[in-house]
């Protein structure tokens, strides 16, 4: 049992019979009145964020998790299926667990975070950038492909559609940020 100055970001808790992951938090200090932990709480089984406020010194029940590297292996009518590269154990993830899952390529290691009692997994974890190939874009307009402020539209090897510089042609590899799926610099060969 923890109480609410153990809180940090990323902390998986059961709040009201839910498994929250905290995304954020606060200690708040007013003048007048006890103090209190302003958070923002992840609902690990539906994806909701939810703002909750705990009186300071609250107990809290934190679920110990467990942190596994798993490599993808592919896409069925299961959902994602993983392999754990240690075990070999394959575990099949539904998309709704998986942020931006078009992002994911054959053979990518990700680390999934278990219920450590339960055997259930909880969240994905993509790593934060990826390394993607061009398949398809637009030629750059002259005079237009030095600047990195132009951007347009490119399809990935995975089918994903991200926006890229002019510069960028087809076949050029690039680097993805995993969290907002934006062009993050060209891999040089």
């Amino acid at each position: 049992m923890a109480s609410t100055s153990d809180i940090k970001n990323g902390m998986c808790i059961d709040y009201n019979g839910n498994l929250f992951n905290i995304v954020q938090f606060q200690h708040v200090k007013p003048g007048k009145g006890p103090a209190f932990v302003r958070t923002k709480l992840k609902n690990l089984r539906t994806g909701k964020v939810i703002d909750n406020t705990f009186p300071s010194g609250a107990k809290i029940n934190q679920v110990r998790v467990e942190r596994r590297k798993y490599q993808y292996l592919y896409k069925d009518d299961m959902g994602f299926n993983f392999m754990h590269t240690e075990t070999f154990e394959q575990v099949p993830i539904s998309e709704v667990m998986i942020e931006n899952s078009d992002l994911l390529k054959e053979g990518q290691v990700i680390e999934i975070n278990f219920h450590a009692e339960e055997e259930i997994p909880l969240t994905v974890e993509m790593p934060a950038t990826v390394e993607l190939q061009i398949t398809y874009t637009i030629e750059g307009e002259k005079g237009n492909t030095a600047s990195s402020t132009a951007l347009k539209p490119a399809t990935i090897e995975t089918g994903a559609e991200i926006m890229v510089p002019m510069f960028i042609n087809e076949g050029d590899v690039i680097k993805v940020d995993t969290r907002d799926r934006s062009y993050s610099e060209r891999v040089k060969k």
